[in-house]
């Protein structure tokens, strides 16, 4: 009897194994698309799958579907192993009533949520299904429903949630992968919608396409909800499983370090040099200067054909999981509207739940301005942007690499909003706008004669001198060929143990000793030893040495602006301007 039993629940198996059936399922390949259990065995570690409710089948008592066989109810769900670490995992299956989601395959989901919730791991959806099924949640049922976005909701920023888009989602499947931290999509087969196109006809009249309503392009380029389209299943697979290698398994953990640095150089190559042109006005792509900072040129960019002013994605630095928020100059010069903001903002409150570091790179002439985009809410959505920057504990790395003025210096983590350390190459400018654009303001009643053009054009010369890289008290440090310059340098946290860092006096000893330090500000309340070593009296304090000997030093209101002197007339100029000790 055993036996018999035994063999009964094998066959079962078999043949909820076999999906929808082979007519559903060359249906599904005839679409370049790949079917759940392929797609779950292109995701997992190798023979690592373990699945949750394969015997499942619908309802019983609802008549509407009768004998009609529902194989796991179409959707497979379980957990497997990818790079090593658990994942949960819930697939939906077109080939079954078209992925449509039941009250059985309701229960296993929720299962898999809950599982993945407690034992805090990171949880993926691959979704290709039409959304409710009417038969069995239309009517009062409805009522009981709705479970699946509170706990998805109770989720964010404790594990990590990946929605691929692999096929159609509707109503509520959509809203799984507008919860989730990262949603790929497959082009041209992957589509998001409130209401499909037969119900859009009759509540409104609107005769549309699938792909017109909700499909990739519109969903990467226009509406934003999607982070990347992808050409196919396959793809689509690869960076689901490359966005979760940087990211813990929850928001306790730390982040996977690759031990493995071999081959990688903490010099950057000589090749960043020729990338900026020396017209400031000029754009350039930044994804070629972020290519040169990370490991092996490895970036996974999200949401790249939406809002392309600005560029955010995933990295390693020596190792080590980072997220990168840049500007991009050739697009609208790196100007910061609506959407960009608010596609940085959500990448940052991403980064900071899951402890990853974030390197800012600046080259951003500020906000977009103008009566269209006050209608949009700009303000409303720069402060968004600028509370996930200042309200971020993860450290932050402020790089300068060219303009960066007024409110797009504070929400590219400028010195106010406190990060952990901010750079600035020899390019930065740093103001609170371009040195034309003050020039217009300040002398806007001067008229347009020679003598006007002539002083305001030395006026633009004069101001240009005043916000250069080499002369603004606000980067923290610069290093050249052959010297080192330490500004107001104060790390918080280390970058590699995420502990306290130690003071300036320890982080530049070995440079004080070799005479390499020309100058640098002392912060009273950091540098003790340093404010006893030197006799420090002000809260900021500006010293300069000559082979490691104090030779001038100017204290108070003033330290910054004449360290920024001497970085632009050279130190022995500045010193005549200084009281010699």
């Amino acid at each position: 009897m055993m036996n018999q039993n035994l063999e009964r629940v094998h066959e079962e198996k078999r043949r909820n194994k076999l999906m929808g059936g082979e007519q559903a399922i060359a249906k599904q390949k005839s679409q370049g698309k790949l079917n759940v259990r392929e797609r779950i065995e292109l995701f997992a570690d190798k023979g690592t799958f373990l699945e949750f409710g394969l015997l499942a089948d619908h309802t019983p008592s609802n008549l509407e579907l009768g004998d009609k066989v529902t194989p796991a109810d179409g959707v497979v769900t379980g957990t497997c192993l990818v790079e090593g670490r658990p994942v949960a995992v819930a697939a939906y299956d077109f080939t079954v009533l078209a992925g449509s989601m039941g009250e059985v395959g309701e229960r296993k989901t929720e299962r898999i949520r809950k599982l993945a919730l407690e034992e805090r791991i990171p949880m993926v959806w691959l979704l290709d299904s039409a959304g409710a099924r009417i038969q069995e949640v239309a009517g009062a049922h409805f009522a009981g429903t709705g479970n699946l976005f509170f706990e998805q909701i109770e989720m964010s920023g404790l594990i990590p949630q990946v929605a691929a888009v692999m096929g159609p989602t509707a109503a509520g499947t959509s809203y799984i992968a507008a919860l989730a931290d990262y949603t790929p999509m497959v082009k041209g087969v992957g589509s998001m919608a409130l209401a499909g196109p037969p119900l859009v006809k009759a509540a409104i009249g609107e005769d549309i396409t699938t792909e017109e309503l909700g499909g990739s392009k519109i969903h990467n380029q226009i509406s934003g909800c999607a982070d990347g389209e992808f050409e196919n299943d396959e793809q689509c697979i690869a960076a689901v499983r490359k966005y979760l290698s940087f990211f813990p398994s929850h928001c306790r953990d730390k982040p996977p370090v690759r031990r493995d640095t071999r081959g990688l150089q903490l010099a950057i190559s000589d090749e960043i040099l020729s990338i900026l042109p020396d017209d400031i006005r000029k754009a350039y792509d930044m994804k070629k200067v972020i290519k040169l900072v990370v490991d092996h040129g490895d970036f996974l960019e999200i949401k790249p054909d939406f809002a392309k002013s600005m560029i955010v994605g995933y990295a390693r630095i020596m190792g080590h999981p980072v997220g990168i928020v840049a500007n991009q100059p050739s697009f609208m010069g790196g100007a910061i509207d609506v959407d960009a903001s608010d596609k940085a903002a959500r990448f940052i409150f991403t980064c900071d739940a899951f402890q990853i570091p974030i390197v800012f790179l600046h080259d951003c002439p500020g906000f977009i301005v103008g009566s269209r985009v006050e209608k949009m809410g700009i303000i409303r959505h720069g402060a968004k942007l600028l509370h996930a920057v200042a309200a971020a504990t993860v450290p932050k790395f402020s790089i300068v690499v060219r303009k960066s003025y007024g409110a797009g210096y504070y929400v590219m983590c400028g010195k106010g909003l406190k990060p952990d350390l901010i750079v600035g190459w020899p390019t930065a400018e740093i103001s609170l706008m371009g040195a034309e654009g003050a020039t217009n303001i300040v002398m806007k009643n001067r008229g347009n004669d020679q003598e006007a053009k002539d002083a305001k054009a030395a006026m633009v010369t004069e101001y240009k001198a005043k916000i250069g890289g080499l002369i603004s008290a606000r980067l923290a440090h610069i290093v050249r060929r052959g010297e080192l310059v330490v500004l107001d340098f104060h790390v918080k946290r280390c970058p590699v143990c995420h502990g306290k860092s130690p003071a300036l006096e320890q982080v530049i000893a070995k440079d004080l000793r070799a005479g390499r330090v020309q100058a640098f500000l002392v912060d009273f309340d950091e540098d003790t030893k340093l404010v006893r070593k030197y006799g420090v009296k002000y809260r900021n304090t500006a010293l300069f040495l000559h082979k490691g000997v104090e030779v001038a030093r100017v204290g108070g209101d003033f330290a910054h602006e004449k360290l920024a002197q001497a970085l632009h007339d050279g130190f022995d100029a500045a010193f005549k301007k200084i009281d010699r000790k």
